[in-house]
């Protein structure tokens, strides 16, 4: 088969795709055909040599694909050869073949194509697990989503508006805003002019947001804390503004306020399927009914993988970018 490897690491052009060995499905493993993956943040680290893939994952790049199931290792139950279904990954999307293990894979949504439900694995298993079962936002609480046009901002939105919670967004000017408008934001930030924390309490009467899910990490993190309402959890998920901070930890007491910070590709298997089977039961069923819907910027053939990576890294998109084979 072909898959994206990287050489060495570096910039986009890093990336080669290239002839490999056939991975082979191990005990609780299915094959799946790649159609479609898409881009992650986590990759452009990967690619730069930042983050290793986990011991015994896939070398290649690609936390998510899309397409159909060619063989079952031993032990799987449920899933039967020619099953189109979509997965979150540890690595290698970025391939015409994956071994994954049959816990994290999902049938393809009712009405769904396999290149668009290449852009839900890794963002719905993100939001629901940080939002929902980490931070557990209720309705009728207020979420801060950082980089709301991003893949995981565009899905937050969409899931937090279902459940009858309201949204607050940061993004880079008028036209990610308006984006993040018309998927149910309620309140729009443009972080180059604005000071979220001025405008977040100025929303809420003062109060604050209940939820704050973050990318940014160490630049945010006392402005975070002074945006949180009372008894409100900071859940953060990216690292894109440092990895150091001081914290006034007299203002997280008196706000009697939780920062948790959570990942998914070094998560143990077990903990991965219980998140795979929580999507499946509470946010499947929203996307089959329209409720939610992937947001695709573009797609590119996965060769062009290299050009992927320069949009993304320019934040030049909203949604997702999805690479197919």
């Amino acid at each position: 088969m072909r898959a994206i490897t990287i050489p060495e690491p570096g910039g986009p052009e890093a990336l080669v795709w290239t002839d490999v060995p056939d991975p082979q499905p191990a005990e609780g493993e299915v094959l799946i055909e790649v159609v479609a993956s898409a881009v992650n943040r986590a990759d452009l680290l990967q690619r730069q040599g930042f983050y290793d893939p986990p011991p015994g994952a896939s070398p290649y790049p690609g936390l998510e694909c899309a397409g159909r199931i060619v063989a079952l290792g031993p032990g799987v139950h449920g899933w039967a050869v020619g099953d189109e279904v979509c997965a979150l990954l540890a690595g290698g999307g970025y391939a015409e073949k994956v071994a994954v293990p049959a816990g994290q894979v999902l049938p393809l949504p009712p009405g769904l194509d396999l290149v668009t439900a290449a852009a839900l694995p890794e963002v719905t298993c993100t939001v629901w697990s940080n939002v929902f079962m980490i931070a557990h936002l209720r309705p009728g609480e207020t979420l801060l989503v950082h980089g709301g046009a991003s893949g995981i901002g565009t899905m937050a939105i969409q899931l937090a508006k279902a459940v009858g919670a309201r949204v607050a967004v940061t993004a880079g000017g008028p036209e990610k805003l308006a984006r993040c408008a018309e998927l149910g934001a309620d309140i729009l930030i443009d972080y180059r002019e604005q000071d979220f924390v001025q405008e977040v309490r100025k929303a809420t009467d003062g109060r604050g947001a209940d939820v704050i899910l973050d990318i940014i990490g160490a630049k945010y993190l006392q402005r975070n804390v002074k945006a949180l309402a009372v008894s409100g959890r900071l859940a953060i998920i990216g690292l894109q503004g440092g990895v150091k901070a001081e914290l006034n930890l007299a203002a997280l007491m008196a706000k009697r306020a939780a920062i948790t910070g959570a990942g998914l590709r070094a998560r143990p298997l077990s903990e991965k399927a219980a998140i795979v089977a929580a999507v499946r039961e509470h946010v499947w069923p929203l996307i089959g009914n329209g409720q939610v819907r992937a947001i695709v910027d573009r797609t590119l053939p996965m060769a062009d993988a290299a050009e992927g990576h320069r949009v993304v890294e320019a934040s030049a998109h909203v949604g997702k970018v999805v690479l197919t084979v």
